[in-house]
């Protein structure tokens, strides 16, 4: 098979690297006004960020989410840090897509990373329209078990399909293919979308599946319509008509509400700091997700991904100290921290 995705992963980094603007930087979160305890009746250093998620211990509800993997240096160099970072820490790693891996044994490696983390939560990925375009129960096997997976993303991406020059745009009829990989395999399926959001439609759909874990990945992050604007090369800018297109990240957690004791939800899309963080879990988010803050560090090595990680530590957990949160259950969907919404 040709090596256009493997090329696409490094393409993508490039263009990340290339573009600050790739990174909307909304700040969606700043709106978001939160309470504040001038006496929290707390030892700080007593605070509990500790959480459970797929059957392991995380120290804090962050996930280093989806990037990139490859055959390539470069990628394999990424994914090793932040693998070696993520054991450190304890902390959850998700893959980039495993697609290129069937197309180039080569990647395999990149996404080997059990061994370099041996106790934390790991996430294998592939790309749910490609349930449509040959995919099934086999390669979503595969590429948990490539990883040493607790959990397979199975990503939504069509405005980046649309926008893509060699998009696959066939979504028809993949909400019951994704019920038959949730049912298939040894670990749970995670829907998630890559920075447009899940709107409560989506959530149902994949309720009804059988799936109970949504990572609503929602606007105001990196813009992958805008990035797939760097590769198509003929004149057109639909990728930048719709950089900035999809739900808001808090917007999309509002909108789940109704899911919150029903489902597990991840917040992703826009997170920049351990502030957003907080706001994210106080929405009813469990866990936490972010990409682009590790890019550079990861390029750079995993003490760097680790100092990264730590400054995050240190805002969520004095952000949980200034809201007199003892805990993370505490605080979780605990709406009434919030005073002022605009």
């Amino acid at each position: 098979m040709s090596d256009q995705t493997n090329d696409r992963k490094i393409e993508h980094i490039r263009a990340i690297e290339q573009d600050p603007a790739t990174d909307r930087d909304a700040r969606y979160f700043d709106r978001i006004h939160l309470s504040h305890r001038a006496l929290p009746e707390l030892n700080l250093a007593d605070i509990d960020t500790a959480i459970d998620f797929l059957g392991r211990r995380l120290s804090f509800p962050l996930l280093i989410s989806s990037m990139t993997g490859g055959d390539h240096e470069l990628v394999r160099q990424i994914n090793r840090n932040l693998a070696l970072a993520a054991e450190h820490c304890g902390v959850a790693l998700a893959v980039g897509s495993q697609r290129v891996m069937f197309e180039q044994p080569a990647a395999r490696e990149s996404f080997e990373l059990r061994a370099l983390a041996p106790t934390t939560v790991l996430l294998a990925n592939i790309g749910a329209v490609q349930l449509n375009y040959g995919f099934g129960v086999e390669q979503a096997r595969e590429a948990v078990a490539c990883v040493g997976a607790d959990g397979l993303y199975l990503h939504l991406n069509p405005l980046q399909e649309a926008v893509q020059p060699e998009g696959d745009t066939d979504f028809a009829g993949i909400g019951d293919k994704i019920g038959e990989i949730q049912r298939s395999l040894q670990v749970p399926v995670l829907l998630k979308e890559v920075g447009c959001g899940l709107s409560p439609e989506d959530i149902a759909l994949g309720y009804a599946q059988g799936v109970r874990y949504f990572d609503v990945a929602g606007s105001g992050g990196t813009s992958w319509s805008r990035i797939e604007h760097h590769r198509r090369g003929d004149g057109s800018d639909i990728g930048l008509r719709f950089q900035d297109w999809g739900l808001p990240t808090p917007l999309a957690l509002m909108q789940a509400e109704p899911w919150v004791e029903r489902a597990t939800l991840i917040a992703s899309g826009g997170l920049r700091d351990g502030i957003d963080m907080a706001k994210s879990v106080i929405l009813g988010a469990s866990l936490c997700g972010m990409a682009a803050p590790f890019l550079r560090p990861a390029s750079q090595s995993a003490d760097a991904v680790i100092e990264e990680i730590e400054r995050l530590r240190r805002e969520f957990v004095t952000a949980m100290f200034l809201l007199g949160m003892p805990n993370v259950a505490a605080m979780r969907n605990n709406r009434s921290l919030i005073v002022e919404e605009r």
